[in-house]
């Protein structure tokens, strides 16, 4: 069953046996937004952040698909913004059935010009489709179980058959681009535009970081690629230095089995009083933790962006950061950066960063800068010129 929540007639159009006319001048381009892979963590951030500003711009109407089960992760939502709910159990067939039958018949039903999945991929037979590259495949071969490998494989061929049936992509960053892509020839990834994600502006004078904190801080959600289990390894190393350090981790257990690792890790080191979760935290009082920590921490193995990095240059933190995946792309020159997998390196950097505080307030500046060039008004914007164009060109299917 779908709900339709909201309803907004154009102003000035005139309706014809319950149809919009389009007057003289150019119509609105109609996205339907297919919201339903958006749970937790990146997408989550990506759409609450971008709706907005679509929703303001003055030339498209948004409708948004979620399962009722979301909408309270998007509270508020924009007026501007049409919601349809839909209410079924969501085990992994029905929300395939869901998604590759009805969200197209509905996104017809409404005329919308494109449909918008930002996931790897949506409906295959959907027209004027745009599919957002942002979850990393390559996270199979740091799988555990069986159960697991099956999910990323089957994630994998999702992936490139929804590249391939798709009008445009979007991947959030160029090593997201390499990486799904599949190396597949030039005529065929050409349809794909790195579009970053971003941040809301700050002015450089609330960016200062110039009362240092004492905690180091690290934020994503809990999930092996995560790399926490080498970050405690270098962390207990620097508490033979810094035997009053803590760390600081926010973000949910959705790997509940890598987090009851985690937990079996620490204990077995002993350092259970220096390590705090703190689950799930809103963003006013995450940007505090940013503000407040001494440096922040980024060790992932495998990132095709990583908003914690980007939020945490915003407000000027001092950033030690994995040295793989996306993060050089994003972070640059304005933090220090580790082998992931060397528990002595990363403790080093971290050290480097705690017995200088020159140094430190010198990255923790730049890092501030830097990001000021990924915004997330500068994102809605490239990712309006996308869906314009897949609802324009035509199809080029080699």
């Amino acid at each position: 069953m779908a709900l339709r929540l909201r309803k907004r007639v154009m102003d000035n159009v005139p309706i014809i046996d319950g149809e919009h006319v389009s007057p003289d001048t150019q119509s609105p381009l109609r996205v339907a937004i297919n919201g339903i892979h958006a749970k937790s963590g990146g997408g989550v951030t990506y759409l609450r952040n971008i709706l907005p500003i679509l929703a303001n711009m003055p030339d498209i109407e948004l409708y948004l698909f979620l399962h009722k089960d979301q909408l309270k992760l998007f509270d508020p939502i924009s007026e501007k913004i049409n919601v349809t709910l839909f209410s079924f159990q969501p085990t992994f067939f029905r929300t395939l059935v869901w998604e590759q039958l009805l969200i197209p018949r509905n996104a017809r039903k409404l005329k919308c010009d494109v449909l918008f999945s930002p996931a790897n991929y949506g409906p295959i037979f959907a027209r004027n489709h745009v599919i957002l590259l942002r979850n990393a495949v390559s996270v199979i071969k740091l799988a555990q179980k069986p159960r697991q490998i099956i999910y990323w494989l089957a994630l994998s061929g999702a992936t490139i058959i929804s590249f391939l049936t798709a009008k445009r992509a979007i991947a959030v960053s160029d090593y997201a681009k390499k990486l799904l892509t599949f190396g597949l020839p030039s005529m065929i990834t050409d349809k794909c535009t790195v579009v970053h994600h971003g941040v809301n502006q700050i002015s450089l004078a609330q960016a200062e970081h110039t009362g240092l904190g004492t905690d180091l801080l690290a934020v994503s959600d809990i999930y092996v690629q995560k790399n926490y289990h080498n970050l405690i390894s270098a962390f207990a190393v620097l508490l033979k230095k810094r035997p009053g350090l803590r760390l600081i981790i926010i973000g949910q257990e959705i790997d509940h089995g890598y987090a009851s690792q985690l937990r079996k890790l620490i204990k077995e080191l002993k350092i259970q009083n220096n390590i705090i979760f703190k689950g799930r935290v809103e963003t006013t009082e995450l940007i505090d933790y940013y503000k407040n920590c001494r440096v922040f921490v980024f060790p992932s193995s495998i990132e095709t962006f990583g908003n914690p990095l980007l939020e945490a240059m915003s407000v000027g933190v001092p950033i030690a950061c994995s040295r793989e995946a996306a993060m050089p792309e994003i972070l640059g020159d304005t933090g220090l950066f580790f082998d992931p997998e060397d528990k002595y390196d990363t403790a080093n950097k971290i050290e480097q960063l705690l017995s200088d505080n020159e140094l430190s307030r010198n990255l923790g500046g730049l890092a501030a800068q830097r990001a000021n060039s990924f915004l997330w008004q500068t994102t809605a914007e490239q990712t309006y010129t996308v869906l314009k164009d897949a609802a324009t060109r035509k199809p080029n299917v080699p």
